[in-house]
């Protein structure tokens, strides 16, 4: 294998220093040629190895009695109870969907999908967490980034519609950070028999190894090392490595591998992901402790004249890796040539540890497997806390106080983080499967029943960026403890979450200070909220031009409701219903929606976190819809109380009329482990009981009724707060066209 001329030059463009070609040398005993070194680049780049942040995800708790499959495989397992499994987690598609909206976002489902069913399950529901820019305005940037909401909305739908998977609820958010660097996370859920989970394993030594689904072409090439640098003004040029989805074949091959599953003929399977043939093949051998033999020529190709290298870095889409058991090859191909796909013995299962690959008889690579995941680079990068934290520690609360509380009131009403997204979920389906309990725009978690076990899974999407930036710690705990708390709003218990941690430059210590902080604030209010980590992303060098984002560590909860018959509703439900406030307001206003909306502020500090009242929180409300006591439940977020309040109104179209006791802007307060929860008042001297024996401070404020919202001697007609509330971000997004 001979050396390469122009090394440096190679080595820059594949995001490798001379230090780590020094290493590739060591680890190969001899100089690496230009598809070794496509490997090594794909395998060690951030998207694939970790390397910045893998020393920081070290003792997340990932363990409970009922997790199955904790990270480390496509996606984390939980046991839901009767025999029953929930397969599910995040992923970023960030990069690609700035560059290229509707393929981006389209094959960030894409993608997620293949992770679930990739286990054995059948994808069952959707979320998405995303965050756009300035989206108001005549300027350049606010008329592209309606473009860039318009182009992921329609990609997100136009994939999970094809493939029949509902999309019943995610979140969505706009500052200013996001402007260069757009985040699109996309969430799966699917459900399997629990002793019917696939891993993605290669062993036996000599069975065969089949590749099946789509031809590969040269779509994707590069993508994550592309995902694993900071964007510039050139970055437009990158297009050609974001992939084309085809969900018509994705369809297909889920089809197809869930008759495969109802076999015995399978020892593991693995979706190609980021990086393609390459992070697929490296990843079943290494799980196992094996070699793999491969030949490139016999994958099915979609274009002339490509090479082992483009064969081995290509992310074409919806394409497979199995490690079969010897004698089933021809049953398995069969399986797949009858949905349309292809499917070709590549190669087989050897006791190497060695990943040889072969084109037409030549060996054109020969590496050990472990050390590329295994000694992929673990950079201890410098932290710093940031210099802005002084500058935004004093919150002015004091020029609030100062505003009138309507004009407060309906600023707030019109943020676009508050109004009805139903321009965007409504190009979604929600309904197909027939499963959905709790469909988008509900309020707080989205459920589906599991008509196997008759119960029902709640699940949540949450991440406040103003408070990650003004505090990554508790920022990230209190998007934990938020999406929990939806969730149990439902009536669910919450189990676990997944996450999707986006993050700017880290080679900036200021960026890696933040995800450190963040990472430890997951940790404990995962520890303390008894809800582990089962999977999960990194996506960092969201950064364009040395501007980075906010700290974004999205948090998707999952929790189980014992009952589908029991999930309860987040709005108003009958005229002269009680409303009673449960939990303790603190004034507090850090890195509040009316900071931001009314004093273009995002400032102040917090409280100490109470895992204890959230706890107590989320009992109280599992324990009062068993007994049948509560019609809904709204956590209080942002915008406080009178948001809450005015929300519930708006959906239920039923007005409300409150008494909050609460001093001035505190209506507009943020403060964390709150609920309004509505009870016929017959049942109401029960709840009040049922709090007190759980420690949870509850108030009656106020009745479900009446054509107006009414808060403290602010209000609003039903019928201008509907206006509002249902119309406002279609005009917006709308505005342009």
């Amino acid at each position: 294998m001979s050396a390469i001329e122009n090394l440096e030059e190679v080595l820059s463009a594949h995001k490798l220093t001379p230090v780590d070609y020094e290493h590739i040398k060591e680890i190969l005993g001899r100089d690496a040629n230009f598809l070794e070194i496509g490997v090594f680049s794909a395998m060690w780049s951030e998207h694939c190895s970790y390397k910045s942040s893998k020393k920081y995800l070290n003792g997340f708790p990932t363990k409970a009695p009922w997790v199955i499959q904790g990270p480390g495989e496509n996606a984390g397992v939980i046991d839901i109870g009767d025999g029953m499994a929930a397969v599910f987690k995040m992923e970023s598609h960030n990069h690609p969907s700035f560059i290229e909206p509707f393929q981006g976002a389209a094959t960030g489902v894409g993608g997620i999908l293949r992770d679930i069913f990739t286990m054995g399950a059948r994808p069952v529901a959707n979320l998405n967490a995303l965050r756009f820019g300035d989206v108001d305005g005549d300027g350049q940037i606010e008329r592209y980034q309606r473009h860039l909401v318009r182009g992921v909305v329609d990609g997100i739908g136009s994939y999970g519609n094809c493939m029949g998977v509902p999309t019943i609820g995610g979140e969505m958010s706009f500052e200013s950070c996001y402007n260069g660097n757009i985040l699109v996370n996309a969430f799966s859920l699917g459900l399997a028999k629990s002793d019917e989970i696939f891993y993605g394993k290669a062993e036996g030594i000599g069975n065969p190894v089949i590749y099946v689904g789509s031809k590969t072409g040269r779509d994707g090439l590069g993508g994550a090392v592309m995902s694993s640098d900071s964007f510039t003004e050139e970055s437009k040029s990158l297009r050609p490595t974001v992939q084309v989805g085809d969900p018509f074949t994705e369809k297909l091959l889920l089809e197809a591998c869930m008759e495969l599953f109802k076999t015995d003929y399978v020892v593991g399977i693995q979706d190609m992901g980021a990086a393609g043939l390459t992070s697929s093949s490296f990843e079943m051998a290494g799980r196992s402790g094996s070699g793999m033999v491969m030949h490139l020529d016999k994958v099915p190709a979609r274009e002339e004249g490509m090479t082992p290298y483009d064969f081995m870095l290509s992310e074409s889409q919806e394409r497979m890796l199995i490690c079969a058991k010897a004698g089933c090859e021809e049953k398995i191909v069969e399986i797949f040539q009858k949905w349309d796909l292809d499917a070709e013995v590549i190669g087989e299962v050897t006791d190497t540890g060695r990943m040889e690959l072969f084109w037409h008889g030549e060996k054109v690579a020969d590496i050990p497997v472990d050390p590329v995941s295994e000694e992929a680079p673990i950079l201890d990068r410098p932290t710093k806390e940031p210099t802005y934290l002084k500058e935004i520690k004093d919150a002015n609360v004091d020029a609030l106080k100062e505003k009138d509380s309507q004009e407060i009131f309906e600023k707030l009403l019109h943020s676009l983080e508050v109004v009805d997204k139903g321009w965007v979920y409504t190009q979604y389906d929600s309904t197909v499967q027939t499963n959905t309990e709790k469909h988008p725009g509900s309020l707080d978690a989205s459920v589906i029943r599991v008509k196997e076990n008759g119960k029902a899974l709640a699940m949540s999407s949450d991440c406040n960026t103003r408070y990650c930036y003004i505090d990554p710690f508790k920022g990230a705990a209190m998007a934990v403890m938020e999406s929990g708390r939806n969730v149990a709003m439902s009536g669910a218990r919450p189990l676990a979450i997944t996450d999707c941690l986006n993050f700017g430059n880290p080679e900036n210590p200021e960026v890696m200070w933040q995800f450190a902080q963040a990472c430890e604030g997951i940790k404990e209010a995962c520890k303390e909220l008894n809800t582990p980590v089962v999977s999960g992303n990194v996506s960092l060098y969201n950064e364009t031009d040395g501007v980075s984002i906010f700290p974004t560590p999205s948090i998707a909860m999952v929790g189980v409701n014992e009952s589908q018959e029991s999930v309860l509703r987040s709005k108003f439900v009958d005229a002269g219903d009680v409303i009673v406030i449960l939990g303790s307001t603190k004034g507090e206003f850090g890195a509040s929606l009316v900071l931001k909306e009314i004093l273009g502020e995002v400032k102040g500090e917090f409280a100490p976190l109470d895992y204890k009242a959230e706890l107590s929180l989320w009992e109280l409300i599992i324990k009062a819809n068993e007994e049948g006591l509560l019609k809904s439940a709204k956590d209080i977020n942002i915008g406080g109380l009178a948001i809450a309040v005015a929300k519930s109104s708006a959906i239920s179209s039923l007005g409300a009329k409150v008494t909050s006791g609460l001093e001035g802007i505190n209506i507009f307060d943020e403060s964390q482990s709150r609920a309004i929860v509505t009870v016929e008042r017959a049942k109401l001297d029960r709840v009040l009981e049922l709090a007190k024996e759980i420690g949870i401070e509850a108030k009656e404020i106020g009745e479900v009724g009446g054509d107006s919202v009414a808060i403290d001697g602010v209000g609003i007609s039903l019928d201008k707060l509907q206006d509002i509330y249902f119309n406002e971000f279609s005009k917006t997004i709308n505005q342009d066209i």
